[in-house]
């Protein structure tokens, strides 16, 4: 018996934590999943679209067919824009006070239909001032820390769910205004996944990404997104720095990758850190696109760094 249990412990080890070869976690892409996979040999868990607010109720592939198109794990960002226009749709102030709520309430809808994991990302990049909904490009009330932080948490609190009690008790203690309506429930960790992510390492005088942060009872799981634009570059420093100021929550890597140079040393650190750093649960390369600046077929040590030593990272997408 003793031996037995002693199996089973380590069964479940090396379950959670991995073998030898390094910690398991769910590679994802931006892009096309088998191009990628000729050119890495990795079968995506998790499949990234960027949606413009609206898209998936009022424009585009409904929330249904997107669900099936970015399985197996979708992961969903947010954005503001109203379609291919890059016209502002919407303010993070104006999701706060509820006057996207149509649009959240479908995609709560569309995430418990669906049954399985999903990762959504609103409003990444926030200290980037080329997004939006960042405080760097509009310097207004409405783009502030403050209301992206409340819109972040409204968008956490819908997307989660419960009744209509719950939820309003949830609004209210973020001084939130209340929704009308009993919510679908999409629990964490197996259905829902909520992550913020900032762009380590692009700070703005003042203006750092832990401005934004919309507090712990609003975030499932932390990301940074980073890149290479030159042989040894990659904001290290800072992405130690962001998974070390939140040792409560899991972390990932929702967009990562190499802005137009072959950086197998880049690649080799990404694999050192998601092996190293446990709470590292997931990462996504951006992106598989032939032709694109950020494509591995044009990179062919990344690629080969990429194939030996992340691709067998790989776990299987949640049942």
């Amino acid at each position: 018996m003793r031996r037995a249990a002693a199996a089973a412990v380590l069964a479940l080890t090396l379950v959670s934590t991995g073998t030898a070869a390094g910690p398991k976690v769910l590679l994802g892409i931006t892009g096309n999943i088998d191009h990628f996979r000729q050119l890495a040999g990795q079968q995506s868990a998790v499949h990234q679209a960027f949606l413009g607010w609206g898209q998936g109720q009022s424009y585009g592939s409904p929330f249904k067919n997107l669900m099936t198109m970015f399985g197996p794990v979708p992961m969903f960002h947010l954005g503001t824009a109203a379609g291919p226009s890059r016209k502002e749709a919407i303010t993070p102030a104006a999701i706060a006070a509820g006057r996207g709520d149509a649009y959240i309430v479908g995609l709560n809808a569309a995430i418990g239909d669906f049954g399985k994991l999903v990762y959504v990302r609103p409003m990444a990049e926030m200290n980037n001032p080329i997004n939006l909904y960042s405080y760097e490009r509009k310097h207004d009330a409405a783009h502030s820390p403050p209301a992206y932080q409340s819109a972040f948490c409204r968008i956490f609190i819908l997307l989660h769910g419960g009744s209509k009690a719950q939820v309003n008790a949830r609004l209210k203690a973020q001084g939130l205004p209340p929704v009308a309506q009993d919510l679908v429930v999409n629990p964490y960790p197996g259905r829902l996944r909520v992550i913020w992510s900032p762009l380590a390492g692009v700070e703005h005088g003042a203006n750092p990404a832990a401005r934004y942060y919309p507090g712990d009872g609003c975030t499932d799981m932390i990301g940074n997104d980073m890149y290479s634009s030159s042989p040894g570059s990659g904001s290290f420093e800072e992405n130690q720095a962001l998974y070390d100021a939140h040792k409560n929550k899991p972390y990932s890597l929702p967009e990562w990758g190499l802005q137009g140079v072959d950086d197998p040393v880049f690649v080799q650190r990404i694999c050192d850190f998601i092996k190293t750093h446990r709470r590292t649960q997931m990462t996504a390369y951006y992106e598989s696109k032939p032709g694109s600046i950020y494509d591995l077929g044009s990179k062919p040590q990344s690629k080969s760094i990429y194939r030996k030593c992340i691709t067998p990272l790989g776990a299987p997408p949640p049942a």
